[in-house]
């Protein structure tokens, strides 16, 4: 079955590469990550499995969104095909077929040629899973090593997070922290959508509170929670289609969390999660260190999201309301 998979997956990167049809790609894209996620699940990583599903859900949510907005700009897709005919226009089969399929056929058989013959060493692999819940705690082996083992790295991605997230802010800032007026959005014409997505967002946000509390002991975690939260306040803006909130308050909380996440972290690295407390009790503070991070985690990841999806809101609807 993996291999299966696999072989779909090489398919599915030839047509992201030869096709030219945005939509498509997104599609595409969708359906790529839906194969890695299968994949991720039998290699036997549910959580990873998990924040693939959610990463790959926002963004095309968010490609679709923005792309929506720059062709009803332009007068539509058919307006944008009539003026740049060669970015639409299906090329020869051999033509756009050929140079994916050799390339991806060289990169199979460089991956096929370098495969160890022997036995590689599963030193760390047994050390990791004989020892995670003694040194760091928890029940979930893949939080314990991104929260103990390799916690340096956690910072480091939280750290990349903050970046973008400022980034975007300030590349799109408006003196305004909100945007009353302007096109709001176009899922309020359709009752049905609404309904459904008002039964659901409860569920969303009871379903993530629940991902990031029992991330030590269950597949998933801060990120994988994070996501979900963020996913309701988008739905929130499809219902109501208003822009209320305060996005500078946001970005201080995202900062604020950042910091702390630092400090605990740093903490934990230098003292130990099981060196503290001795005995039965060390276990329960092992158990607050991982819940405590994976709020932290999934609160800043939460408002991370939020921001991006909110910042570029603003950028649309301004441009809409100058129009």
């Amino acid at each position: 079955m993996l291999y299966v998979l696999l072989i779909l997956w090489i398919i599915c990167s030839m047509l992201i590469i030869v096709e030219h049809k945005i939509y498509r790609i997104f599609i595409y894209f969708g359906i790529f990550s839906l194969i890695t996620a299968a994949c991720y699940m039998l290699m036997g990583a549910p959580d990873v499995a998990l924040a693939e599903i959610g990463i790959s859900a926002f963004s095309t949510i968010l490609f679709i969104v923005c792309v929506e907005k720059y062709y009803s700009h332009r007068g539509g897709i058919a307006a944008y095909a009539a003026e740049h005919p060669k970015k639409l226009k299906l090329g020869k089969w051999a033509k756009r077929f050929l140079p994916p399929l050799i390339f991806c056929s060289a990169m199979l058989g460089l991956f096929i040629y370098f495969i160890p013959g022997e036995m590689v060493s599963t030193y760390l692999k047994y050390q990791y899973l004989s020892g995670f819940m003694t040194s760091v705690g928890g029940q979930n082996a893949v939080t314990a090593i991104y929260l103990g083992y390799r916690v340096y790295d956690t910072l480091f991605e939280a750290l990349i997070l903050v970046v973008a997230v400022v980034a975007v802010s300030h590349m799109s800032w408006s003196s305004e922290e909100s945007v009353a007026d302007g096109h709001h959005s176009e899922i309020e014409n359709y009752s049905m959508a609404i309904f459904t997505l008002r039964i659901i967002c409860p569920i969303i946000l009871v379903f993530g509170t629940y991902v990031i509390m029992n991330g030590h002991i269950s597949a998933g975690g801060g990120f994988q929670g994070g996501l979900v939260i963020a996913s309701f306040f988008i739905c929130r803006y499809l219902i109501y289609g208003i822009y209320d909130i305060p996005i500078k308050k946001i970005i201080k909380l995202e900062e604020l969390v950042f910091i702390n996440i630092i400090v605990v972290a740093v903490i934990a690295v230098f003292l130990g999660t099981g060196a503290l407390i001795p005995g039965e009790f060390s276990v329960l503070f092992q158990d607050a260190y991982l819940i405590a991070m994976n709020i932290m985690i999934g609160l800043k990841v939460a408002c991370g999201f939020t921001i991006l999806f909110y910042r570029f809101v603003a950028i649309e609807r301004r441009e809409e309301v100058v129009a």
